[in-house]
């Protein structure tokens, strides 16, 4: 029993109801009854996470997720994160939070990632990073790799949030565990990332076949007709933007320096 765990559902659904949001799930069927996994999931908006445990509901599970340390740092967000057992990742010092994931998983534990490790400012699937399959060859557990469509229009990066009584639809596929091997290699471990980049890419694009999109709307992909950025586009403002911090990061070490 997690009751702290459990009320943040129950608010959370009854949010999700005042919102009007319209949930379509396929595959829960794939989230297994027990034992550990890492759950790939893709990164569109600032709410997604919230999403992607539904779910695992199917199977009363919860999936302890792999969040930024900043969001543990706030008053507000930090004690309910920390409640909830999940996982704070310090960018700049990676290992323990990878150390604690790994041991989670060999407890038993579902731990959500986000293999693109930021927003996809383009809705696509980005290059991934090989955590979530290292991970998961290291505590011998499956990977399910899971899709969300639509959780950017709820609030994403560089628009404002909407979280009112908006009536969105949001469509969630969960795919077949993908069993990794014993013992890998760098090339190994490559491959098998690919690959996990590649179903959620299918995966992402089946969803998208049956959903409606709105001609020029800035949550829609280049690709489909929309305002986004393309994948090429978003990956040079991302750099800009990673410039821009490291610049302003060293600025400060100077001035704290002199």
């Amino acid at each position: 029993m997690e009751p702290v765990y459990r009320t943040i559902i129950g608010v959370a659904r009854t949010v999700f109801f005042v919102q009007g949001l319209k949930f379509d799930v396929i595959g829960d069927e794939h989230i297994p009854a027990t034992g550990g996994a890492v759950v790939a999931i893709n990164h569109t908006g600032y709410m997604d996470f919230t999403y992607a445990g539904l779910p695992a509901r199917t199977p009363k599970r919860y999936i302890r997720f792999m969040a930024k340390k900043e969001v543990f740092d706030n008053s507000i967000t930090g004690p309910i994160m920390r409640a909830l057992r999940h996982i704070p990742v310090d960018r700049s010092a990676g290992a323990e939070s990878y150390k604690a994931a790994v041991e989670y998983l060999r407890r038993g534990e579902l731990v959500g990632v986000y293999p693109e490790a930021t927003i996809s400012r383009s809705f696509e699937i980005k290059e991934f990073k090989s955590g979530a399959v290292r991970m998961a060859i290291e505590a011998g557990v499956p990977i399910i790799p899971m899709t969300i469509w639509g959780a950017q229009r709820v609030w994403t990066k560089g628009f404002p949030k909407r979280l009112g009584r908006t009536n969105t639809p949001i469509s969630i596929a969960v795919g077949e565990p993908i069993a990794p091997p014993e013992h890998a290699d760098d090339k190994t471990i490559a491959e098998l990332t690919e690959t996990l980049r590649s179903t959620m890419q299918e995966m992402l694009e089946g969803l998208q076949k049956d959903y409606s999109h709105e001609p020029g709307a800035y949550w829609v992909p280049a690709r489909l007709g929309g305002g986004a950025p393309t994948l090429e586009e978003a990956n040079a403002m991302d750099a800009a933007e990673a410039k821009a911090k490291a610049e302003a990061r060293a600025a400060k070490a100077r001035q704290h320096d002199s």
